[in-house]
């Protein structure tokens, strides 16, 4: 009998031990889990704060771009043309702001080059660290304007790309030179957007130019808190590009968004 109980305790004792066992095990598994995700979270943070620029442009590339507007001497040119200097442009004001910083230290500017391909967004150039050869090489190369302007969805595809960025400032800029044809509207996708980055506490600032058509094609957007600007011919196209790139998007004077 003594024998048994004997056994008893030493068996009662070895199930005590085990479980205390278990318990630190498992103390120790949730705390180094815990910290994990801590260490990950401050990981993803400090990615998210870089401060620098993430910008998508949206070309338009659709048929209309073949006709003719006045360029910078008066004489009637296609508009593609003449977005292929603006875009040539902006490239090497982008470059001139990137190279220029004080300090002597390279801003950190990302961009990309989204057209309308197939009635589709397409990413010519994909987001990376800029490169102002690779828009000129584009610019250049463009000639053939066709099909329709998804102006919505190459909206919402620009902007993924620069929230997918872990620069501070993200910006989409859109030269297109008529209304939407090609699937949803862009005010319906911008607040759709709006609402995505509210719930991400992120923002995306969108900017649009007007190129030879009416600039109240935009107000959808506009009372959104989105930059519409118009413009009828070359000097005017460079003019309010100048202004938007530099009060917009590379000093970040914004504007804040309409109450509808």
């Amino acid at each position: 009998m003594n024998e048994l109980l004997k056994e008893k305790r030493s068996w009662s004792f070895g199930v005590l031990e085990t479980l205390s066992l278990n318990m630190k095990l498992i103390r120790l598994i949730t705390g180094l889990s815990l910290g994990a995700i801590l260490w990950s979270s401050a990981t993803v943070t400090r990615a998210a704060d870089v401060e620098g620029v993430a910008i998508a442009i949206v070309y338009d590339t659709s048929g209309s771009m073949k006709d003719p507007v006045n360029d910078d001497t008066g004489k009637a040119s296609p508009k593609y043309r003449i977005a292929n200097r603006a875009l040539i442009a902006i490239a090497n004001r982008i470059q001139t702001f990137a190279t220029n910083a004080p300090g002597g230290s390279p801003r950190k500017i990302e961009a990309a080059l989204f057209v309308f391909q197939k009635d589709a967004p397409h990413a010519a150039l994909p987001l990376k660290p800029f490169n102002a050869a690779d828009f000129i090489s584009w610019a250049r190369g463009f000639s053939e304007p066709t099909g329709g302007t998804p102006l919505g969805t190459t909206l919402t595809a620009a902007a993924h790309a620069v929230l997918d960025s872990g620069l501070t400032h993200k910006h989409v800029l859109v030269i297109t030179d008529g209304m939407n044809t090609v699937g949803p509207d862009p005010a319906r996708m911008l607040a759709s957007l709006q609402r995505e980055t509210a719930q991400k506490q992120t923002s995306v600032s969108v900017h649009f130019v007007a190129f030879d058509v009416d600039a109240k094609v935009f107000d959808g957007v506009k009372k959104l808190g989105a930059t519409v600007a118009s413009a009828a011919n070359e000097k005017q196209l460079n003019t309010q590009l100048e202004f938007i790139l530099e009060k917009k998007i590379l000093l970040e004077e914004e504007e804040p968004a309409k109450k509808p």
